[in-house]
Protein backbone atom coordinates (compact mmCIF):
# COMPACT_ATOMS: atom_id res chain seq x y z
CA UNK A 1 0.00 0.00 0.00
CA UNK A 2 1.16 3.34 -0.80
CA UNK A 3 1.86 5.61 2.01
CA UNK A 4 0.16 8.25 -0.11
CA UNK A 5 -2.99 6.86 1.36
CA UNK A 6 -2.61 6.42 4.96
CA UNK A 7 -5.20 7.82 7.29
CA UNK A 8 -4.96 8.20 11.22
CA UNK A 9 -7.05 4.80 11.56
CA UNK A 10 -4.98 1.84 13.44
CA UNK A 11 -5.06 0.27 16.45
CA UNK A 12 -3.72 2.18 19.29
CA UNK A 13 -1.43 -0.44 20.75
CA UNK A 14 -0.41 -3.96 19.92
CA UNK A 15 0.48 -4.63 23.62
CA UNK A 16 -2.91 -3.93 24.87
CA UNK A 17 -5.06 -5.94 22.00
CA UNK A 18 -5.94 -9.65 21.65
CA UNK A 19 -5.13 -11.74 18.53
CA UNK A 20 -8.49 -11.55 17.05
CA UNK A 21 -8.69 -7.44 17.32
CA UNK A 22 -5.13 -7.63 15.45
CA UNK A 23 -6.03 -9.53 12.73
CA UNK A 24 -9.64 -8.29 12.27
CA UNK A 25 -7.33 -5.00 12.19
CA UNK A 26 -4.68 -6.17 9.79
CA UNK A 27 -8.06 -7.64 7.59
CA UNK A 28 -9.86 -4.52 7.55
CA UNK A 29 -9.92 -1.74 4.50
CA UNK A 30 -7.26 0.46 6.96
CA UNK A 31 -4.11 1.72 6.25
CA UNK A 32 -2.38 0.42 9.66
CA UNK A 33 -1.56 -2.11 11.18
CA UNK A 34 -0.24 -3.08 7.95
CA UNK A 35 2.83 -4.97 6.78
CA UNK A 36 5.69 -3.10 8.95
CA UNK A 37 3.45 -4.19 11.94
CA UNK A 38 3.98 -7.78 10.77
CA UNK A 39 7.24 -7.53 10.61
CA UNK A 40 8.06 -6.24 14.08
CA UNK A 41 5.66 -8.89 15.38
CA UNK A 42 7.19 -11.95 13.49
CA UNK A 43 10.94 -10.39 15.43
CA UNK A 44 8.88 -10.36 18.75
CA UNK A 45 6.83 -13.96 18.38
CA UNK A 46 10.95 -14.74 17.69
CA UNK A 47 12.01 -13.54 20.44
CA UNK A 48 9.01 -14.90 23.13
CA UNK A 49 10.29 -18.33 21.01
CA UNK A 50 13.76 -18.00 22.61
CA UNK A 51 13.18 -16.72 26.12
CA UNK A 52 10.54 -20.06 26.22
CA UNK A 53 13.09 -22.59 25.04
CA UNK A 54 15.61 -20.65 27.69
CA UNK A 55 13.23 -21.28 30.33
CA UNK A 56 12.96 -25.10 29.43
CA UNK A 57 16.77 -25.06 29.47
CA UNK A 58 16.41 -24.42 33.49
CA UNK A 59 16.57 -28.00 34.48
CA UNK A 60 19.30 -29.47 37.27
CA UNK A 61 21.92 -30.91 34.13
CA UNK A 62 21.60 -27.30 32.20
CA UNK A 63 23.74 -26.01 35.16
CA UNK A 64 26.77 -25.49 33.56
CA UNK A 65 24.95 -23.08 31.30
CA UNK A 66 22.91 -21.49 33.43
CA UNK A 67 25.09 -17.87 32.87
CA UNK A 68 24.65 -18.52 29.34
CA UNK A 69 21.13 -19.68 29.60
CA UNK A 70 20.00 -16.13 32.06
CA UNK A 71 21.72 -14.06 29.01
CA UNK A 72 19.81 -15.09 26.65
CA UNK A 73 16.36 -15.26 28.61
CA UNK A 74 17.31 -11.19 29.77
CA UNK A 75 18.22 -10.34 26.08
CA UNK A 76 15.09 -11.82 24.25
CA UNK A 77 12.88 -10.52 27.08
CA UNK A 78 14.21 -6.89 25.63
CA UNK A 79 13.70 -7.83 22.20
CA UNK A 80 10.42 -8.83 22.59
CA UNK A 81 9.67 -5.58 24.65
CA UNK A 82 11.31 -3.67 22.02
CA UNK A 83 10.10 -5.52 18.73
CA UNK A 84 6.48 -4.95 20.33
CA UNK A 85 7.19 -1.22 20.69
CA UNK A 86 8.26 -1.08 16.85
CA UNK A 87 4.94 -2.63 15.85
CA UNK A 88 2.93 0.38 17.47
CA UNK A 89 6.11 3.00 15.99
CA UNK A 90 5.72 1.81 12.96
CA UNK A 91 1.96 2.12 12.62
CA UNK A 92 2.60 6.08 13.80
CA UNK A 93 4.83 6.51 11.62
CA UNK A 94 2.88 5.24 8.27
CA UNK A 95 0.15 7.82 9.21
CA UNK A 96 2.47 10.53 9.90
CA UNK A 97 3.62 10.13 6.10
CA UNK A 98 -0.16 9.99 5.13
CA UNK A 99 -0.38 13.32 7.52
CA UNK A 100 3.26 14.84 5.40
CA UNK A 101 1.10 14.28 2.54
CA UNK A 102 -2.05 15.93 2.70
CA UNK A 103 0.27 19.16 3.54
CA UNK A 104 -1.18 21.98 1.65
CA UNK A 105 0.72 23.15 -1.35
CA UNK A 106 -0.60 25.58 -2.91
CA UNK A 107 2.54 28.39 -2.26
CA UNK A 108 5.97 27.62 -2.42
CA UNK A 109 6.22 28.35 0.92
CA UNK A 110 3.83 25.43 1.43
CA UNK A 111 5.30 23.13 -1.53
CA UNK A 112 8.81 23.68 0.35
CA UNK A 113 6.93 23.16 3.83
CA UNK A 114 5.33 19.95 2.53
CA UNK A 115 8.33 18.50 0.89
CA UNK A 116 10.43 18.97 4.09
CA UNK A 117 7.61 17.00 5.99
CA UNK A 118 7.15 14.16 3.46
CA UNK A 119 11.13 13.44 3.77
CA UNK A 120 11.06 13.54 7.31
CA UNK A 121 8.42 11.25 7.39
CA UNK A 122 9.70 9.24 4.64
CA UNK A 123 12.47 8.37 6.61
CA UNK A 124 11.05 7.96 9.74
CA UNK A 125 9.23 5.15 8.26
CA UNK A 126 12.07 3.42 6.75
CA UNK A 127 13.90 4.03 9.85
CA UNK A 128 11.37 1.66 12.01
CA UNK A 129 12.10 -1.39 9.64
CA UNK A 130 15.51 -0.71 9.45
CA UNK A 131 15.37 -0.89 13.35
CA UNK A 132 12.92 -4.15 13.31
CA UNK A 133 15.99 -5.70 11.06
CA UNK A 134 18.44 -4.99 14.23
CA UNK A 135 15.95 -6.79 16.44
CA UNK A 136 15.79 -9.91 13.42
CA UNK A 137 19.24 -10.10 13.79
CA UNK A 138 19.64 -10.16 17.59
CA UNK A 139 16.32 -12.92 17.81
CA UNK A 140 18.67 -14.79 15.25
CA UNK A 141 22.31 -14.21 17.61
CA UNK A 142 20.27 -15.63 20.41
CA UNK A 143 19.28 -18.62 18.46
CA UNK A 144 22.62 -19.72 17.37
CA UNK A 145 23.81 -19.16 20.68
CA UNK A 146 20.88 -21.43 22.52
CA UNK A 147 21.30 -24.13 19.47
CA UNK A 148 24.11 -26.27 20.92
CA UNK A 149 22.89 -26.21 24.63
CA UNK A 150 19.18 -25.72 24.93
CA UNK A 151 16.80 -28.36 26.07
CA UNK A 152 16.35 -30.82 22.68
CA UNK A 153 12.78 -31.60 23.45
CA UNK A 154 11.59 -28.32 22.11
CA UNK A 155 14.71 -27.28 19.71
CA UNK A 156 12.05 -27.03 16.91
CA UNK A 157 11.30 -23.82 18.68
CA UNK A 158 14.51 -22.28 18.35
CA UNK A 159 14.32 -23.04 14.49
CA UNK A 160 10.71 -21.38 14.32
CA UNK A 161 12.47 -18.60 16.06
CA UNK A 162 15.36 -18.30 13.51
CA UNK A 163 12.09 -18.30 10.64
CA UNK A 164 10.41 -15.49 12.60
CA UNK A 165 13.32 -13.24 12.70
CA UNK A 166 13.89 -14.07 8.96
CA UNK A 167 10.48 -13.18 7.90
CA UNK A 168 10.98 -10.08 10.33
CA UNK A 169 13.82 -9.16 8.19
CA UNK A 170 12.94 -9.64 4.89
CA UNK A 171 9.46 -8.17 5.22
CA UNK A 172 11.42 -5.16 6.62
CA UNK A 173 13.18 -5.23 3.36
CA UNK A 174 10.09 -4.40 1.62
CA UNK A 175 9.28 -1.37 3.81
CA UNK A 176 12.51 -0.04 4.05
CA UNK A 177 12.49 -0.28 0.02
CA UNK A 178 9.07 1.26 -0.62
CA UNK A 179 9.92 4.72 1.71
CA UNK A 180 13.62 4.75 -0.04
CA UNK A 181 11.73 4.38 -3.22
CA UNK A 182 10.09 7.78 -2.60
CA UNK A 183 13.06 9.73 -1.77
CA UNK A 184 15.33 11.68 -3.88
CA UNK A 185 18.82 10.20 -5.04
CA UNK A 186 21.11 9.58 -1.77
CA UNK A 187 18.59 10.41 0.66
CA UNK A 188 18.29 6.76 1.69
CA UNK A 189 21.55 5.84 1.99
CA UNK A 190 21.90 4.99 5.77
CA UNK A 191 19.93 2.27 5.08
CA UNK A 192 22.51 0.39 3.02
CA UNK A 193 23.86 -1.46 6.36
CA UNK A 194 20.48 -2.69 7.33
CA UNK A 195 20.01 -3.93 3.52
CA UNK A 196 23.54 -5.92 3.95
CA UNK A 197 22.21 -7.28 7.11
CA UNK A 198 19.05 -8.72 5.86
CA UNK A 199 20.75 -10.29 3.45
CA UNK A 200 23.49 -12.20 6.16
CA UNK A 201 20.23 -12.78 7.82
CA UNK A 202 18.67 -14.68 5.65
CA UNK A 203 22.13 -16.94 5.20
CA UNK A 204 22.28 -17.23 8.57
CA UNK A 205 18.42 -18.13 8.94
CA UNK A 206 18.21 -20.56 6.17
CA UNK A 207 21.63 -22.60 7.87
CA UNK A 208 20.00 -22.88 11.71
CA UNK A 209 16.95 -24.36 9.97
CA UNK A 210 18.74 -26.49 8.21
CA UNK A 211 20.99 -27.16 12.10
CA UNK A 212 18.02 -27.65 13.61
CA UNK A 213 16.49 -30.52 11.24
CA UNK A 214 19.47 -32.09 11.03
CA UNK A 215 19.55 -32.17 14.89
CA UNK A 216 15.96 -33.52 14.55
CA UNK A 217 16.98 -36.11 12.32
CA UNK A 218 19.87 -37.69 13.93
CA UNK A 219 18.97 -38.00 17.33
Amino acid sequence: MSAETASPQSISTFAGVSVGGYLDDLAAKIPAPGGGAVAALHAAQGAALIAMVARYTTRAKDVAHRETIDRIIAAADAARTRSLALADADAAAFTAVGAAYKLPKESDEQAATRAAAVTAALLEAARVPAAVVAEADEVLSLAADLLPIGNPNVITDIGAAADAARAAATSSQLNIAINVASLAAGEGAEFAGALRTIEEIVARADALHTDVVTAITTR
